[in-house]
């Protein structure tokens, strides 16, 4: 496809839908971005810095159009502790760094990955971030006025009940002119966004964090970085999915992965915090009708213009608007499902997305839950296939021979079961093994044979091995042992 193609493709075919959702998309980013920089422990214009840089660079470099991607929560939960410790400086530098880590995935072609992620994996990664994002509300609600109850309580009638009057305009951006209104027409005493920092008024400017560059520094940002760019890259590519089938469209996972590295580096220059796709975001635009690269820019570009002409109005928002879009935000993410489902899906599923869950909520590290969640789930697919292993004998009427009928897949998990099979103390001249019905997948499956035909051979026994497919017969003659000299010796550490 040339340029001219692409570009009227992904730019120019639908330039007034894309428009108007990245106006939409702008509006809603406002209050989200502010939360999140307020679970970091940072200025809200850090995390407004962030989402107008992501949203323009994801733009050109994401490898999947009418994508979202801005500060998130996600990543914003990964912060707070580097902040608090060691200062914004070292979240610049750990975005920095967690950039670079996802343009390396992105060439190694960690998109392809993805598909090992099972689906209650990604329900436990959801309903986690879900609780995280709820838990960091926790200080805003508690040794407050009743005021701020009040305003919380009326901000989520409004999320919830307006939609019902119109969806033409978010309702979360509704919440906040009303309560905003409301705030300063009775004088109500609660937090304003001014009290949490100064919101930008100029342009971002380009700057290199204030860090030593030595391995110490190093060491304390890489946790950080590491973490920061795995749950960023998988929030992203599961949104892209999502995204692709909304639009019936395919992306390019590994140039995803590549924009969001340099949308991230990009952000940390620019004074913001690290970020990823935004999955209601993405939603949010693509039912508004975008669907180019052109609506995610409008998105940045707008959100910037909305900053620049209206920052000091923004500095008027109460906090307890801020608290409901984010509970909004939890009770939306969380799998409600899923909870039913515990007592239907099988009961490995729901072992996988409880510990994945319970491992994310113990660390505050959504990607070592992650982590423990795919480790669950390959453990239990192995055991799975090894149960539908088996092997069957018959010995000849003049027991002279003994005909073995291998069945199944034979690998790590199902080595064990084979050699059972086998009674290596049995006299006989001729031992036949049948894998006519089984595949040899690994170098435990290849081992396992090697161990039986040389025992077999040891005891007496004049062995034939019958029957292999392509593949097993690949593996098999590149690595087996049993047709050289001293093999046996080897494999039993004589």
């Amino acid at each position: 496809m040339t340029f001219t193609q692409t570009l009227r493709r992904d730019w120019l075919s639908n330039i007034r839908g894309d428009v108007l959702a990245g106006i939409v998309v702008a509006l809603a980013l406002i209050p989200e971005a502010i939360g999140f920089s307020i679970i970091a422990g940072v200025d809200p214009k850090v995390g407004l810095y962030a989402s107008v840089v992501i949203a323009i660079v994801i733009s050109f470099a994401g490898g999947r159009p009418a994508m979202i991607s801005a500060a998130t929560a996600a990543t914003a939960v990964l912060m707070g502790t580097l902040v608090r410790e060691h200062g914004l400086d070292y979240l610049l530098a750990a975005t920095l760094l967690a950039g670079m880590l996802q343009i390396l995935a992105g060439y190694a072609r960690v998109g392809y990955l993805m598909k090992f992620v099972s689906r209650s994996v990604m329900t436990g990664f959801v309903n986690a971030l879900a609780i995280l994002i709820f838990m960091a509300q926790l200080p805003e609600l508690m040794g407050v006025s009743w005021q701020t109850y009040a305003m919380i309580a009326a901000g989520l009638a409004i999320i919830y009940l307006f939609p019902r009057v119109t969806k033409a305009i978010p309702s979360p951006l509704v919440c906040i002119l009303v309560l905003t209104a409301v705030s300063l027409a009775l004088g109500v005493d609660v937090r304003t966004v001014a009290n949490l920092g100064e919101l930008p008024s100029a342009l971002p400017s380009l700057l290199l964090p204030n860090v030593p560059l030595t391995l110490e520094t190093l060491w304390i940002i890489l946790p950080y970085s590491a973490g920061v760019a795995a749950v960023g890259l998988l929030e992203s590519l599961l949104t892209a999915s999502i995204v692709d089938g909304m639009t019936d469209t395919t992306s390019d996972k590994n140039r995803e992965s590549v924009g969001q590295g340099l949308a991230n580096i990009a952000s940390g220059l620019f004074g913001g915090m690290a970020g990823c796709a935004m999955i209601g975001q993405s939603v949010i635009n693509v039912r508004s009708g975008g669907r180019g690269r052109l609506s995610t820019f409008v998105a940045g570009a707008f959100l910037l213009f909305l900053l620049l002409v209206l920052g000091d109005v923004v500095g008027l928002i109460p906090m307890p608007a801020l608290v409901a879009i984010m509970i909004m935000v939890s009770v939306g993410t969380f799998s409600w499902a899923s909870l039913n489902n515990l007592r239907s899906h099988p009961r490995r599923s729901s072992i996988v997305m409880l510990a994945t869950v319970i491992t994310v909520l113990w660390t505050h590290n959504l990607a070592f839950g992650v982590g423990v969640g795919v480790l669950l789930s390959g453990i239990f697919f192995a055991w799975k296939v090894a149960q539908f292993f088996r092997v069957s004998s018959t010995l000849s009427p003049d027991g002279q021979e003994r005909r073995y009928l291998v069945e199944g897949q034979l690998f790590f998990a199902s080595a064990d079961d084979f050699l059972a099979a086998f009674d290596f103390k049995e006299k006989l001249a001729r031992a036949r093994i049948d894998v006519s019905r089984a595949h040899i997948w690994d170098l435990t499956g290849v081992g396992a044979i090697d161990m039986a035909v040389l025992k077999l051979r040891r005891n007496g026994a004049e062995v034939e091995l019958v029957g292999m497919n392509e593949a097993s017969a690949t593996i098999m003659d590149k690595f087996a042992e049993h047709d050289q000299p001293g093999a046996m010796e080897r494999m039993l550490g004589h």
